[in-house]
């Protein structure tokens, strides 16, 4: 489906909606952006590590709600152990720390350090490089469309992970 067939027949256009999940979710287990920061930068980039990063730079889903490694554990899609062990080697590697509970001294938050912030940066950077590059020819409008449709798309995951659990 090459975005001219109209949506007459839904299955098509849900086969067409499966195909390219698949081809995302491969480029995404290649971690082609990871090794484009890597050979960029110059740097080896523990792809893990980033993950961990951006669960923690995408901060708090609503009022109140602090950066645990429970909330780390979700947004990764991994179980609270593996979390952990995550979380402690970005810590380890001076991207994150941990700090008191502001809401609760018994409990621990995470926030990222200027190391941390900087990876951060240098990934949106290279994200939107890449994107840049992947949507050259487009139109505005294009754009506009396939980032209000993906934002829908990604809201409506999100919500049935809640309801999942």
């Amino acid at each position: 489906m090459d975005g001219s067939e109209t949506d007459e027949d839904p299955r098509r256009t849900l086969a067409a909606v499966e195909r390219s999940m698949i081809q995302l979710r491969r480029n995404m287990a290649r971690r082609t952006l990871g090794r484009q920061v890597a050979r960029e930068s110059g740097q080896a980039v523990d792809l893990s590590l980033a993950g961990v990063v951006d669960a923690i730079d995408e901060g708090p889903e609503r009022e109140g709600q602090e950066i645990t490694v429970g909330l780390v554990a979700d947004r990764m899609g991994v179980d609270p152990s593996r979390a952990s062990r995550l979380v402690a080697a970005a810590i380890e590697a001076g991207y994150a720390r941990r700090v008191a509970s502001q809401v609760d001294g018994r409990r621990i938050q995470l926030e990222l350090t200027p190391a941390g912030h900087d990876m951060v940066t240098a990934s949106h950077r290279h994200r939107q490089d890449l994107y840049e590059r992947l949507m050259r020819g487009w139109s505005e409008q294009d754009r506009g469309t396939f980032a209000l449709l993906l934002n829908r798309f990604t809201d409506a995951m999100a919500e049935f992970r809640r309801e999942q659990r």
